[in-house]
This record gives C-alpha cells, sequence and structure tokens, in this order.
C-alpha cells in the first residue's frame, strides 16, 4: 500500500504584540496555501482573534490550527490579562511583561511535544527558542518584522561603534560598511545601542539567537532593498530568505483584512463609505502602531494635529485615545475645536487608549506640515505615487514568484 505524502508541519510563536502577530499570522497563512500544515502558538486573549483570521483559510482547505498557551502575567507580577504589549501602561510593566515572556519556554517545549512540528518559525524576541527548537532535533526559524536595512545598520554600529567617535549627541557620524552613505546622530540611537543595560543584554542574546538559528525569514522583497539584502546575506553572513510582503494574502477579502487588528474605535463600514466619497490618493494615513502611546508626548500629538488642520489634507489618522492617563486626556494634545473642524476632511479611528511617553525633542507643525505637503501635492507627490506604484507590482511578482516554496525545499526537514 502506498503511503500518504509527506506534509511538512511548521509551528509559528509570534510574539505578544499587534505588529508582531499580525504578519506572522499572515505568514503562517501562506504557508498553509502553499500545502504546509501550519500551527499558530498563542495565547488565550489573542487565539480569538486569531481564528477569526484563519477562518476562511479553513474553509478554503488549508492545514492551519492554533494552539493556545497559558500567559504567566501575575507569575511576573502583572495585572491578570495582562499578556499583549500594547495593554502595558506604565514603564515599570515593561521589565514584568518580558520576565512574563522569559517564562514561556517551557510551556513552548510542552506545546512542541505535543503537535511536533518539522520547524519552528518563532519570533526574534525569542531568542531561548532557538535551543527549544534544538531539543526535538528541528530547525527554528527566526522572523524579523522589520527591513534588511534596519538589520545591517544595527549590525554596522554593534561591530564599529562610530558614535564613539563623535563628541556631542548632535553632530552625524557616518555607519561604516554600508552599501550607501548614512549618517546618524548619538540623539537617533535607541538606548540599548549607547548603553549597557537589560535591554542591551537582551538585544545582544537575539543576536546571538539568530547565528544559532537556522535562518532568518524577512517580511520583505528583493526588489524592495536590493543591496540591503545582499548586503545582509554576503557581507553579514546571515541565511535568510524574504518572503513578503505577506500581507499581500489579504488582497481576496475585505473582511480578511477588517479582522487581523485589534478593535476600532469607529465601524470600518463607516471608515469605507466616508473614504468612497474621496478622490483617487488624496488622503492620507498616520498610523504609528500598537505602541505608539509610548513613543509621543502630549505636546508632540498637538505638533501632528495642528499640523494636518493646516495642511488642508484629507487625513485618517489611527491614535490611541479615550483614556485619561497621569493627568493627561485627549484633549490636553487636540488642538480647541479640532475634532469638530475635521469632522468633513479627516476621522481618528484606532485602540481606546493613549499614554505620556517620555519626553523628546519635538518635530514642530511646520516641519510635519511641509512634509505632508511634499507627500500629497504637486511634482515630487506624483513621483512619489508612481515609485510605490511601481514597487507594489514588484511586490505582487514577488509573493507569486513561489519565494515560500523556495523556502520550503530548501532547508533540511527531519521527517519522523
Amino acid at each position: 500500500m502506498e503511503s500518504p505524502p509527506f506534509q511538512i508541519h511548521i509551528a509559528f510563536f509570534p510574539f505578544m504584540a499587534q505588529g508582531h502577530i499580525i504578519p506572522t499570522v499572515d505568514m503562517a497563512r501562506t504557508f498553509a496555501r502553499h500545502g504546509v500544515k501550519a500551527t499558530i502558538i498563542t495565547t488565550p486573549l489573542t487565539a480569538p482573534l486569531v481564528s477569526r483570521t484563519i477562518e476562511r483559510d479553513i474553509e478554503l482547505g488549508s492545514k492551519i490550527c492554533v494552539l493556545v498557551m497559558k500567559f504567566p502575567s501575575l507569575e511576573a507580577g502583572l495585572p491578570e490579562g495582562c499578556e499583549n504589549a500594547s495593554f502595558i501602561k506604565t514603564l515599570e510593566m515593561v521589565p514584568k511583561f518580558f520576565k512574563a515572556v522569559s517564562l514561556l519556554q517551557q510551556p513552548l517545549e510542552d506545546l512542541l511535544e505535543e503537535c511536533r512540528p518539522n520547524c519552528l518559525v518563532a519570533d526574534m524576541m525569542f531568542p531561548w527558542a532557538t535551543k527549544v527548537a534544538g531539543k526535538f532535533g528541528i530547525p527554528r526559524l527566526v522572523f524579523h518584522g522589520t527591513s534588511y536595512f534596519a538589520l545591517c545598520v544595527s549590525d554596522c554600529l554593534k561591530r564599529f561603534e562610530p558614535y564613539k567617535s563623535v563628541e556631542t549627541d548632535s553632530e552625524p557620524f557616518p555607519v561604516p560598511g554600508l552599501p550607501h552613505k548614512i549618517k546618524l546622530t548619538r540623539l537617533q540611537l535607541p538606548s540599548y545601542v549607547k548603553e549597557n543595560s537589560e535591554l542591551s543584554k537582551q538585544m545582544d542574546e537575539i543576536s546571538q539567537a539568530d547565528l544559532e538559528s537556522y535562518g532568518v525569514i524577512m517580511n520583505s522583497f528583493h526588489e524592495l532593498e536590493p543591496a540591503y539584502s545582499e548586503h545582509y546575506k554576503k557581507m553579514i553572513g546571515r541565511k535568510a530568505w524574504h518572503i513578503g510582503p505577506v500581507s499581500l494574502c489579504n488582497r481576496d477579502s475585505t473582511r480578511d483584512k477588517v479582522q487581523r487588528g485589534g478593535v476600532a474605535s469607529i465601524d470600518e463600514n463607516e471608515c469605507l463609505r466616508w473614504l468612497a466619497m474621496k478622490k483617487s490618493s488624496s488622503v492620507l494615513y498616520i498610523c504609528f502602531g500598537s505602541m505608539s502611546k509610548s513613543d509621543f508626548s502630549a505636546s508632540q500629538l498637538f505638533e501632528i494635529a495642528k499640523a494636518l488642520a493646516a495642511s488642508g489634507q484629507n487625513f485618517i489618522w489611527v491614535v490611541k485615545n479615550g483614556e485619561k492617563t497621569e493627568g493627561e486626556d485627549r484633549e490636553e494634545w487636540l488642538p480647541e475645536g479640532f475634532e469638530k473642524k475635521m469632522q468633513g476632511n479627516g476621522v481618528a479611528v484606532g485602540a481606546q487608549e493613549w499614554s505620556r511617553g517620555e519626553r523628546r525633542i519635538l518635530v514642530k507643525m511646520e516641519e510635519i506640515e511641509h512634509a505632508i505637503t511634499q507627500l500629497m501635492v504637486g511634482e515630487e507627490a506624483e513621483g512619489l505615487r508612481n515609485r510605490t506604484r511601481a514597487l507594489k507590482e514588484m511586490a505582487r511578482r514577488a509573493t507569486e514568484s513561489g519565494g515560500i516554496i523556495v523556502l520550503r525545499f530548501e532547508f533540511i526537514i527531519r521527517r519522523p
């Protein structure tokens, strides 16, 4: 009797933050559509959202499922149910959250023992996942949600430490070893690059786990950053595959796209009706991610709001709002009468909380307004749109050319 065909089984383990969960789930769905059995490992509060997202894929015959592991919030000193980075409201909660993440090693081993995949795709934020996969004799692939360019710059900063050659935080310095001339200042660097801290140790562990893993998966495509995808693989010497943009797996269904993130403050149909009334390429979309509450002060948000109002452009601004935090509420960073005036050429959507981040040098209203004008008006704006359309077509071709199929057959799978 002929044995059934072997089906590769890959477990996907996203970090507990929207910017990591969404592309990881899209990646698992894309792999499943190429004949892979996909298992997504996540936490109780995220599981229903993931299940809704993959529902249509299951209906269409994809082998994809969800396994749930308890997130140890209470064990790490967090409030019960705080199992996503977007729930972090104070800086004091950050180390506790990462403590909880570190406690997931044994639960992950237990689930891998249960489902026995042939490969583990684990987020970069789980450096210990490489050793966990090694216990089961399977390859671990690291998922990086950022770009090749960012990884190359980070590697050169770590290797050459060029920021030590300047005397002030505002003095530009060149980043050596890159395909292009890139200049930065110390003010533009994250603290973990310049200082020895717990976070810098974690980033070192992540880099080391990259080296020890089977390779890296990037949500990018060669034509988007050709010099840096080559530099990362040939000069830095990391084995990597670009398989993105994985979000294109959603192009056939509006429902798929709507269900991928958190719950918005307005109905999606209301937003779509408003968009349908606008001319093509006339709406500016502003979003800084689910963790933006830790990146912007009320003063900076106020400057952004003033610039949007002054620009005269249609816009959708995704911003956390509606909850008073540390004495500040929405009225403190919105210009007087902003929402009433904007009801006709803009709409704010998104999650329901915002809190103060550390104070930084403000980007002023005039600078933001100038950037908006450059992006939306005139010949320069049309050139950017043309470039974007060309990249859109390249991205479509890249995802249809079998990048995932190449990955599927290139790395060694140990069959049971």
